[in-house]
């Protein structure tokens, strides 16, 4: 019980560590001009920081004004006192709490030389007054809530013993300050939270499509080179010149998934170091996609509706990825099969892709993550896809895509 009620107090005084400065807008960043660079160990300047600087020069020129004048006090006693009511302030952005303990330590001493040099009552100088409240703002601002309560707590004491009867202004004063401190924190906590969240929703969605698109490569482009590599040398029955033309055939598809592989990655790069600016595949590619699954063994036949040239690009590469992953489930579950593909373009795009039953036995049903990404396309770009089975042991997937979500 003890010890809990101590920590806040530790943590005040001692042990405890203020919040690392807020990230400042560029604007209020600046480089050093290049005269000046060789005299500065820095090439950037705070503009926050130049601010308190500059405050925290004024505040040490008018405590000077204020008390040399008198001549009652020792020089050493009033720069001292200058300089009390001054570095705190210059602190401040990078110490907070540092800065917030200087300034209680300081506080009774200085205010005991003004009274012995003004006669002040209560002896609140005004760049006293001024440094305080900075400071204490910083504290609230930076700090733990435990921590700030003590410095509300110790700083009501402290003009207590300074002056009783100013108390209760000065304390309205400093819970003020210390609570739009206070909220200033929760506030960028909770921006800082937000901005986090949001971070982590975009690197989730980025790694959904990037799945998605890895998928739909790998599993057509794998299916295709599978079924090439069985059928190859069975064709090619001893013909060395058959067997190289497939060969080389399947080279060809290789190479084209490494390029969509590089392309989803984003890691091809030019001899300039410059990132691949290719388009990805879309319905303009569609015949080479068709000739490929002709090429494992579909019987495919493709019916074209309407301008397919002024589908939206993000339509079009959806459209595509959606046929490309119907012939690669019709490869591997329905191999031999004749398939039909339909895009029109009317009010918007559809897309069917039906396959019939396979000549021969198939792959055993995979985990459905093919459908899931062709119906996290649609729905993404506001359409909608609807996949199953149709009698005589066929399959078929059908995707249509509002013309609103292409613009």
């Amino acid at each position: 019980m003890i010890s809990a009620v101590l920590q806040p107090f530790v943590l005040a005084f001692f042990s405890g560590e203020a919040d690392p400065p807020p990230a400042r807008s560029p604007r209020l960043r600046r480089r050093v001009p290049q005269a000046l660079r060789p005299l500065v160990p820095f090439d950037h300047y705070d503009l926050v920081q130049l601010a308190d600087l500059v405050v925290a020069g004024l505040l040490f020129w008018i405590t000077l004004t204020e008390l040399v004048p008198s001549g009652r006090q020792p020089m050493a006693q009033v720069y001292l006192t200058a300089v009390a009511f001054s570095l705190p302030v210059a602190m401040r952005a990078r110490w907070p709490l540092a800065a917030w303990r200087l300034a209680l330590v300081l506080i009774l001493p200085s205010l005991h030389v003004v009274r012995q040099i003004t006669d002040m009552h209560p002896p609140y100088l005004q760049p006293a007054i001024v440094m305080y409240l900075l400071v204490l703002y910083s504290l609230a601002a930076r700090s733990d809530r435990r921590v700030t309560a003590v410095g509300w707590l110790t700083s009501v004491l402290t003009v207590w013993i300074i002056d009783s009867k100013s108390m209760a202004l000065a304390s309205v004063a400093m819970t003020v300050i210390l609570l739009f401190g206070y909220n200033v924190r929760v506030r960028r906590r909770a921006t800082a939270s937000r901005d986090e969240a949001i971070g982590e929703r975009y690197v989730m969605a980025e790694r959904a499509r990037i799945a998605r698109e890895l998928h739909d490569v790998v599993a057509h482009h794998l299916s295709v080179i599978a079924i090439q590599a069985e059928a190859v040398p069975m064709e090619a029955r001893g013909d060395v010149a058959r067997l190289e033309a497939g060969l080389a055939e399947i080279r060809g598809l290789s190479l084209e998934a490494i390029k969509e592989l590089r392309q989803v990655l984003g890691v091809l790069r030019d001899h300039e170091g410059r990132a691949d600016t290719t388009p990805p595949p879309a319905l303009d590619r569609l015949d080479d996609l068709v000739g490929n699954a002709r090429t494992a063994g579909l019987t495919v036949r493709v019916k074209r509706s309407g301008e397919l040239e002024e589908v939206p690009t993000a339509m079009a590469v959806s459209a595509y990825r959606i046929v490309q992953e119907s012939l690669s489930n019709a490869m591997r579950h329905a191999p031999g099969s004749a398939v039909a593909v339909e895009v029109v373009w009317s009010g918007g795009l559809r897309v069917r892709v039906a396959n019939g039953p396979g000549r021969g036995p198939g792959d055993a049903p995979g985990a459905g993550h093919g459908l899931i990404g062709m119906r996290e396309r649609a729905t993404l770009l506001g359409g909608s896809l609807e996949a199953g089975p149709t009698e005589g042991g066929g399959f078929e997937v059908e995707a249509v895509l509002p013309v609103e979500s292409g613009s």
